[in-house]
């Protein structure tokens, strides 16, 4: 299939966001440390990150700050690299709680759907049981025609 084809066919898929994602974001949104972590792990995550990186590698070496073999940019880009893992780390537990979140959601979908299933099995079975005696009932000879034979 087509790129562009496969792109229209998503397209008019609904976009609405998950209620329960949607309460989740609020709460988390609710503690600063979470909200300052989500900015951190956003730019740590874009391409500016990377961009500034090289700007700064570079700087540092081509203006000479410190020589090779450059023991500060070193020790510097170490605890950089503490921090970000650190980072990674909370994005992980983020994409963990919303996946829990959503697994809670489809958990409690699923049993309301059994219950629903359950008492539309409960209906058919009593549908059944009239439409049996209903049968019974219109095919069994009447005393009017057990005196015509």
């Amino acid at each position: 299939m087509e790129q562009s084809a496969l792109v229209q066919r998503v397209a008019h898929l609904s976009r609405e966001p998950n209620p329960a994602l949607a309460e989740h974001a609020k709460q988390r949104a609710e503690s600063v440390q979470n909200r300052i972590a989500d900015q951190i792990t956003a730019f740590a995550g874009s391409m500016w990150f990377v961009y500034i990186h090289i700007v700064w590698f570079s700087c540092w070496i081509g203006f000479g700050v410190e020589k090779y073999p450059y023991g500060l940019l070193t020790m510097i880009v170490s605890l950089e690299a503490i921090f970000l893992s650190t980072f990674v780390m909370i994005s992980q537990n983020r994409a963990d709680a919303k996946r829990q979140v959503i697994a809670d959601q489809q958990w409690q979908t699923v049993k309301e759907e059994d219950k629903q299933n359950q008492e539309l099995l409960n209906l058919s079975n009593q549908i059944l049981e009239l439409t049996k005696g209903i049968h019974a009932y219109t095919t069994r000879p009447s005393p009017s025609d057990e005196a015509h034979r």
